[in-house]
Parts: C-alpha cells; structure tokens; sequence
C-alpha cells in the first residue's frame, strides 16, 4: 500500500515527502500508533490500516486524531488531515467518514485508491 500512498495523495494535490510506517509515541503516560504517517511541509497525514472498517473504528480512529498534535508535538505546526484504509468497508461507512472529513482508501486490484470523489475536502485537526 505504501507505495501507492504517493501517487493517490498527488492526484489530490497533496505531494507526500516522507512515508514512515508503523510510528508509535509514549508521552506523557499515554501511547499513539499509526500504520502509517505521510508529511510535507504542509501536512501530516496519519492512516490507520485496518482489515475491516465500520463506524466503530472510524469513530476510535477520529478521537486519536484529535491527540495527534499533542502526542505528535513536532507535527504541531501542520495541518493535520485523517485517512483510514481497509480491505473491507461495511456498508455505507465509506459515506460516514467522508462526512466526518476523513479521506476513505480501499483496495482497488493491485493497489489502492481514494474513495472521496474530487469535492471532498478533509477536516482538518
């Protein structure tokens, strides 16, 4: 999926810089881990990889957003933006996350690809 991560977030006018996968954070006696982490200058982009996506996992995945920034303080001067990807996205659950701002990223043959049609504009944490 990484390498595909470039690509789609291009065609959205969003250049991704670095890819880091797997990035974890203890602070503060809390933890945060995201499957995968896409920077510019501009904007961090955290993507929770998951095998199957429903609501509950879209709105667990939504509240660790909004710890990003103070778990993730050097990403603090970014505009931080969610996209959750799965192999299986329930039913109408790619409709609620792109109403709660999120990108939605689903399987697509051999790579992936961005759900949100080309109006969509994501909340921004």
């Amino acid at each position: 999926m990484e390498p595909s991560v470039f690509r789609i977030f291009q065609e959205r006018g969003i250049v991704i810089r670095t890819l880091s996968r797997y990035v974890k954070v203890f602070r503060a006696q809390e933890h945060m881990d995201f499957d995968i982490l896409g920077v510019n200058k501009e904007y961090a982009i955290p993507i929770a990889v998951e095998d199957t996506v429903g609501i509950r996992v879209v709105n667990q995945y939504i509240e660790r957003l909004k710890k990003f920034k103070i778990l993730f303080p050097e990403y603090a001067d970014r505009k931080t933006i969610g996209a959750i990807a799965g192999i299986v996205i329930h039913m109408d659950v790619d409709k609620y996350a792109y109403k709660k701002g999120l990108f939605v990223i689903a399987q697509s043959g051999n790579a992936v690809k961005i759900l949100n049609d080309m109006a969509f504009k994501p909340k921004e944490w």
